[in-house]
């Protein structure tokens, strides 16, 4: 859990989602692992039918709250069927839609699309740390604000800014100063150091600096960031290597994402920059617009949403469950690099609740 919320922060979810530990005991020992879409009922036998104690699932099986649990609806019965056999249900979603390597990012890569970029990226998601460290310290305490997640920015990491100055202060009665004396004005010479860092990591930030900092007492303050995340945000656009007409595209599309059938609106125009947003993604219509996308790929349009692209930009619809079909393999491949000695599957069951004929 500590590993999937170090990529996909749980403070990145959305407010009405509800990722994170559904169902279960943190501290118990884990016997293996099923990576899932939806952890239905017939999901959780799966992992009774391995005796794997933990289902990671895209989706909550949770989205508001009981009021009881009799085993009314299928929500209900798969709460029950996993409790009664210990099996702990978590959900990594909306958070790790909203992250740079998440749910997009797997799309992209599907449709082998070049330099991908988030199309709306996240505000409000930094904070800035400006503290005073004497210049004998300034090194070591930044290593240790660095090592705690401070200083990375896009693909640099270590960044941080400084300026030196001439610190005053006055031990008081009680003080025991690690320089100066008690009662006596004292000047040190400082290095007013700045840092930027995502702001779910507040906690470590602080706790590495006040750890490594020699004052007994150390200044600092913070500031939240309106600056936009190029790390976080919603949906993704980038380029095919080649550009295609409509119906080439469609094609490609299908056959790269294993797609029957798709609903689109008609276009005349060669398809090269494309969006895509995993899951329900209406709300990026007028962001893929703007960024100029040829064509933009989302799942759960609305009939009157077709007419909002507006000749400006092919509208396809994929489908929900086909838009985030390969999320399974993304959250899988993120546990096998880093765990070798835990059992993990992917789930062979099909959940996507909508038939074609």
């Amino acid at each position: 859990m500590n590993f999937l919320e170090e990529i996909a922060p749980l403070s990145y979810q959305e407010d009405y989602d509800n990722s994170g530990l559904i169902v279960g005991d943190e501290t118990q020992e884990l016997k293996g692992i099923l990576v899932c879409l939806d952890s239905t009922e017939e999901v959780i036998d799966e992992a009774i039918n391995h005796r794997y104690n933990l289902v990671i699932a895209h989706h909550p099986i949770i989205f508001g709250g009981l009021k009881k649990i009799t085993g009314s609806n299928y929500v209900e019965r798969a709460i029950i069927k996993a409790i009664k056999q210990d099996i702990a249900v978590y959900a990594i979603h909306t958070n790790l839609d909203n992250v740079k390597q998440g749910v997009n990012k797997k799309i992209a890569e599907m449709l082998d699309l070049v330099d991908p970029e988030i199309l709306s990226p996240g505000q409000n998601k930094l904070m800035k740390l400006v503290t005073f460290i004497p210049k004998t310290h300034t090194d070591q305490v930044l290593e240790k604000i660095h090592q705690a997640g401070a200083g990375k920015i896009g693909d640099y990491d270590h960044c941080s800014f400084r300026v030196n100055g001439t610190g005053r202060f006055k031990p008081g009665e009680n003080a025991d100063p690690y320089i100066g004396t008690k009662d006596l004005l004292e000047e040190v010479n400082e290095d007013r150091v700045e840092v930027i860092f995502p702001a779910f990591k507040k906690n470590e930030v602080l706790a590495a600096m006040n750890d490594s900092h020699p004052y007994e007492e150390v200044a600092y303050y913070l500031h939240e960031l309106a600056n936009l995340s190029g790390d976080t945000g919603s949906g993704m656009i980038g380029n095919l290597q080649n550009e295609m007409q409509p119906l080439e595209f469609l094609d490609f599309l299908k056959k790269k994402m294993s797609l029957n059938s798709v609903r689109y609106t008609p276009s005349k125009k060669g398809i090269k920059k494309v969006a895509v947003c995993g899951g329900a993604g209406s709300f990026l219509l007028p962001k893929a617009i703007k960024s100029g996308a040829d064509v933009f790929i989302t799942a759960d349009m609305k009939y009157h949403d077709f007419f909002d692209g507006d000749g400006k930009t092919m509208i396809i619809d994929i489908g929900h469950y086909e838009s985030e079909q390969f999320t399974k393999e993304l959250i899988y491949g993120l546990l096998s690099k880093k765990f070798s000695n835990i059992a993990l599957r992917l789930s062979e069951v099909n959940t996507n609740p909508i038939r074609y004929i």
